[in-house]
C-alpha cells in the first residue's frame, strides 16, 4: 500500500505557498499540511490537499498546546472555536482538525483523560456531520512542550477509547513519540487503529530524516503501511540544508 505525501507549511514558511505548491508537484507530494481553510484554494490549481488544520490564534489564548481541552474552565471557549473551524475545515476539503491536551499543571493522567473526553465529546456529533475528525497531537514534554499532558502514546490511547468514537483520533508524531519513548515501530503496529494521521523529522534535532539521524524511515513507513495505514504521512522536519527543495526531495525518496 502507498502512502500519501504531504509537507508541513510552517516548516517552509520562508517559501512563497504557490512554490512549495510547485515543488510538491513536482516531487509527487500530495498534500500541505496546516493551512488555514480561507489557504486551500492556493493550492488547489496543483492538484493537491489540505489533510489537516488547526485553530488560529485565538484572542483568548485557548486552544494553543498549553491551553486546551484538560482544562474544564477552557471548554465554552474551545467548543466556540471548533464550532467554527470544523465546517470551514470541511467546506475547504479539509479531513481532519487539531487538538491538543494543553499542559498539566498538576493534573493527573487520569483526570487529564476525564477533562479532556469532556470537552471534547460535545464536538463529535458536528465532526460526524461534516464529515471531519478530531486528531490529537502527541508531543514530546522532554525537550519541545515542557509538561504538555498528551506525550505518552498510551495516554492517547485511553483516551481515544474514553471517547470511543471513530471521529476522534490521533496525530502520532514520529519525531516527538521517539523523543518521548522510542520503541516506534512497535508502537505503531499497536496503535495503529488509533492513528489518523503521521508527521515526520529526524531525531535528535527535528531536521531531515537523513543517515545523520537516529530514526530509520524506510523501516518505519514499511511499518506504517503494513498495518494498512491509508491517510497522510507529512514531512515536519526543519530544514537545514542550503537547498531547501532538495531537502524535502531526499526525505520523500527516504520515506518512500
Amino acid at each position: 500500500m502507498s502512502l500519501k505525501h504531504s509537507v508541513c507549511r510552517w516548516c517552509f514558511d520562508e517559501t512563497p505557498l504557490p512554490v512549495l505548491a510547485e515543488w510538491c508537484q513536482e516531487l509527487g507530494i500530495d498534500a500541505i499540511d496546516l493551512l488555514h481553510p480561507h489557504e486551500v484554494s492556493e493550492i488547489t490549481d496543483f492538484g493537491l490537499t489540505c489533510p489537516v488544520t488547526a485553530a488560529p490564534e485565538h484572542e483568548s489564548g485557548l486552544g494553543c498546546i498549553e491551553r486546551a481541552f484538560n482544562n474544564p474552565d477552557h471548554h465554552p471557549t474551545l467548543w466556540k472555536i471548533y464550532e467554527e473551524l470544523i465546517p470551514k475545515a470541511a467546506e475547504a476539503g479539509i479531513p481532519n482538525v487539531i487538538t491538543f491536551s494543553g499542559n498539566r499543571e498538576g493534573l493527573s493522567n487520569r483526570q487529564g483523560i476525564e477533562n479532556c473526553a469532556a470537552g471534547l465529546a460535545p464536538l463529535l456529533t458536528l465532526a460526524e456531520k461534516h464529515d471531519v475528525t478530531l486528531i490529537m497531537e502527541l508531543l514530546n514534554s522532554k525537550v519541545d512542550h515542557p509538561d504538555y499532558q498528551c506525550d505518552h502514546t498510551d495516554w492517547g490511547i485511553a483516551l481515544c477509547e474514553k471517547l470511543g468514537s471513530s471521529r476522534f483520533k490521533l496525530l502520532y508524531d514520529i519525531y516527538h513519540m521517539q523523543v518521548m519513548e522510542g520503541n516506534v515501530m512497535a508502537t505503531i503496529r499497536r496503535a495503529a487503529p488509533h492513528i489518523g494521521h503521521y508527521h515526520t523529522a529526524g531525531c535528535p534535532g527535528r531536521n531531515e530524516p537523513d543517515e545523520t539521524q537516529e530514526l530509520y524511515y524506510p523501516a518505519i513507513i514499511k511499518t506504517i503501511r503494513d498495518t494498512g495505514f491509508d491517510g497522510f504521512l507529512a514531512q515536519e522536519f526543519v530544514p537545514t540544508w542550503p537547498d531547501h527543495k532538495e531537502a524535502l526531495a531526499d526525505a520523500i525518496r527516504r520515506c518512500r
